[in-house]
């Protein structure tokens, strides 16, 4: 009976590590979204661990009455749902910079700012080269003219990104 219940243990735990999620080292593409009014950002992703990673976005809007870029670095988990689909949870944050040119009225204004954000989202993982993702950030933003007061933003963008 012992070496029945043994067995099975040792066959429940090797089902369990041959399904542990594997991430991709590296990923780099693009993060499609509101961004707060940033557009698209480049983004990369580098697998810290099975599970972990650090994903660093970079945001970047130039018009001509607004220039302004945001980084972001967030540390995320992943766990597998089942086959290629995985979701992940992250914490991080970053700065960003913004100046506006209102030649109407005059009013100009620059701000430099510092977030907090969390992340989550759904993944899934293609026989390719080639990530899908979606997921929801929400940010908490401090500087001086960010609407004259802590500037919350709740940000949904779709990922492509390439593996490596």
């Amino acid at each position: 009976m012992k070496k029945l219940f043994l067995l099975a243990i040792a066959i429940i735990g090797f089902s369990t590590l041959s399904n542990a999620q594997d991430i991709s080292k590296n990923a780099l593409g693009l993060r499609l979204g509101d961004s707060d009014g940033f557009g698209a950002e480049v983004s990369y992703q580098r697998a810290l661990g099975d599970n972990n990673r650090l994903e660093v976005d970079l945001g970047w809007r130039d018009g001509k009455n607004y220039d302004g870029f945001k980084l972001a670095g967030l540390y995320q988990w992943v766990w597998n749902i089942d086959g290629g689909f995985n979701w992940y949870a992250g914490v991080g944050g970053g700065l960003g910079s913004f100046s506006v040119d209102n030649p109407n009225n005059g009013n100009d204004f620059t701000d430099t700012f510092v977030f907090a954000a969390g992340d989550i989202g759904i993944e899934y993982n293609f026989d390719i080269p080639l990530l899908i993702s979606l997921d929801f950030r929400p940010e908490i933003g401090f500087g001086d003219e960010l609407y004259d007061n802590n500037d919350l933003d709740f940000d949904i963008a779709l990922g492509i990104r390439y593996q490596f």
